[in-house]
């Protein structure tokens, strides 16, 4: 594996490609992201993975200093996985002048769920993949980038930008990897004490609880009702709940009417001491 660091040794690596797969990470690995290395392997004809913090889609009063910068590690695995190139800027490197031009996704699908608790999240985030977007497959005719369904709401979010500015990348959404006990693995994870995390995977038993529920409800005007116990029997054991919720997959949207024939998700957000937690389940 080569690591490069800047613009130009990332666009001469790539010269010779003809359609690059692409894994973006914001470094402190874990099995999910190792994951959507391996597949992204059988997708192109380059494997490459960049790892950057990125400030813009933090708000002041998150973890952006406190994120854990592990990139040695990080790069040990990633070559272990088989990618072939790994691109590790600066935050001068990427952002060498403040970055006033920015990417503002569609407000009907950015500024709900995540980007209500969030707000300016998906604007930076876009910003930043698209950037990457940009020094990665200028030139290419074609190429594929690979994201998590953990992060349900950005990949779609990502996926219509991609569509929108008709960009010629293909987005593959890998399936969400989960610890033995269903825990979605996530970089934050390890903000977890040891008695939280005995008590994380609650948030996946109740979103598994919920969407049986809604299974069995008989239209959308029921889910109000299960949402707000959701919510609370998960408040009872000491999370503090942002949200539990059922969607259309499409749009995010609440459903209307008849549930049987819909493509729904359930998707919550919870804080557990001083972490929070992110999770989804199609069904």
């Amino acid at each position: 594996m080569k690591t490069v660091h800047t613009l130009a040794q990332l666009r001469a690596a790539l010269a010779s490609s003809q359609r690059p797969a692409f894994v973006a990470t914001m470094g402190n690995l874990h099995p999910g992201h190792l994951e959507l290395v391996r597949q992204a392997r059988t997708l192109g004809d380059i494997t490459v993975a960049s790892i950057f913090v990125n400030r813009l889609q933090f708000a002041p009063h998150e973890d952006f200093d406190s994120y854990p910068r592990t990139l040695q590690a990080d790069a040990d695995q990633l070559q272990v996985a088989g990618c072939d190139l790994l691109f590790a800027p600066s935050e001068a490197e990427l952002y060498p002048q403040p970055q006033t031009f920015k990417v503002l996704p569609d407000a009907a699908l950015a500024d709900i769920l995540e980007g209500h608790f969030r707000p300016g999240f998906f604007t930076g985030v876009c910003t930043v993949v698209m950037k990457l977007f940009q020094a990665v497959f200028a030139g290419h005719a074609q190429g594929v980038a690979l994201f998590g369904m953990k992060d349900y709401q950005q990949q779609l979010i990502i996926g219509q930008m991609v569509r929108q500015f008709a960009l010629p990348i293909e987005i593959v959404t890998g399936q969400t990897q989960r610890a033995a006990d269903g825990l979605a693995l996530s970089s934050r994870n390890g903000y977890l004490s040891a008695a939280e995390r005995a008590q994380a995977a609650e948030l996946h038993r109740a979103l598994r609880q919920l969407a049986a529920q809604a299974r069995a409800a008989a239209d959308a005007r029921a889910l109000a009702a299960l949402q707000q116990r959701a919510e609370q029997a998960l408040a009872a054991q000491g999370w503090q709940p942002d949200y539990l919720t059922v969607r259309r997959r499409s749009d995010l949207l609440a459903p209307e009417g008849q549930l049987a024939d819909q493509a729904l998700v359930v998707l919550g957000a919870a804080r557990l001491g001083r972490t929070r937690l992110i999770d989804n389940l199609e069904f």
